[in-house]
């Protein structure tokens, strides 16, 4: 579908009694509550594809920015000026069911399937309503890392052509030749062959194996901020050994759990959390200081370490 007309309008009934700072507003009409449909990903706006949309994308909409009930959502080229050429179309194939409190609450468009957990299995997208395959022409374990993050999982560690014919999968072949850097939020966002239209079979499917959902936490504390550094892995909580642990490594762990900056705690300070027990999963860890999460710092593999329980992180935050 080309750009003139894949744009959205939303109309709401008018405004509410407060402005939003949403990551989605309506631009060209005549006040805040009528207009194009434009959303923001890092720190760009950018325009929503039609496919799918209707009443009940609208009403999240209008919900999200305060503006009242949803009226109507006529053509996206209604509003003058038109959205630049060089603007992106940032998403696609909307499906609310009218109740969530911001656009970006409806339901995920990627999954892994018939894998031992949700973050290891065949990849499958959702088109038109309709969950579908992915050929592994093109493909790349960048493609599988954009895949990794959308899902909320660890790091992509596996991508390989899928699979058995027991699971194989069925249906629509929806994507191939996509070609990611890496740096995407959706695997939409990745350049790709037309929907629908390519000459593989479903024994080309695509399967990825990301690590287990990261998650991390400082225990033997008083309070949630301070505490010997624990991280999850593999649904088993172990701790991470100092070799190379320092200030801005401190900083990212803060940062991750809201707790504020991290105090620079002094050896022994660190001492008193106490010794872990069981495995030692993290070695190595060296952090710029502008990682989001811990899992995004150069580390040696899960598991593999020199050291012994006495050489335990612990972080101090502010919070």
């Amino acid at each position: 579908m080309i750009l003139l007309f894949s744009l959205l309008v939303a109309i709401c009934t008018g405004p509410g009694l407060s402005e939003s700072s949403s990551t989605v507003r309506l631009v060209g009409g005549p006040h805040r509550c009528e207009g194009r449909v434009e959303v923001k990903q890092e720190g760009q706006w950018g325009t929503v594809c039609d496919d799918g949309w209707d009443i009940k994308d609208v009403a999240v909409v209008c919900r999200e920015l305060g503006c009242g009930a949803a009226k109507k959502t006529p053509s996206g080229t209604l509003y003058k000026p038109l959205a630049e050429k060089e603007q992106k179309v940032l998403i696609q194939d909307v499906d609310c069911n009218g109740m969530e409190d911001t656009l970006f609450q409806f339901p995920e468009d990627v999954r892994l399937v018939d894998g031992p957990g949700r973050c290891k299995g065949r990849v499958e997208v959702k088109h038109q309503g309709q969950w579908g395959t992915v050929c592994n022409a093109g493909w790349s374990l960048s493609a599988a890392k954009v895949v990794c993050q959308q899902l909320g999982c660890g790091r992509a560690i596996l991508t390989q052509r899928c699979c058995n014919k027991t699971i194989q999968g069925q249906g629509a072949i929806w994507l191939s030749q996509v070609s990611c850097s890496g740096q995407e939020v959706n695997l939409r966002d990745c350049p790709s062959g037309h929907w629908g239209k390519n000459n593989c079979t479903h024994d080309e499917d695509t399967w990825v194996e990301c690590e287990g959902p990261f998650d991390l936490r400082l225990a033997g504390g008083d309070i949630r901020c301070s505490g010997r550094l624990e991280v999850l892995h593999k649904g088993v909580w172990g701790s991470v050994c100092d070799d190379g642990w320092g200030k801005k490594e401190d900083q990212v762990v803060c940062k991750q759990l809201g707790c504020g900056e991290s105090l620079s705690p002094s050896v022994k300070a660190r001492k008193r959390f106490g010794s872990g027990v069981g495995r030692i999963w993290l070695d190595d860890v060296h952090c710029s200081g502008n990682e989001e999460s811990l899992e995004q710092c150069q580390h040696r593999v899960w598991g593999h370490h020199d050291c012994n329980h006495q050489e335990d992180v612990a972080v101090i935050c502010s919070e």
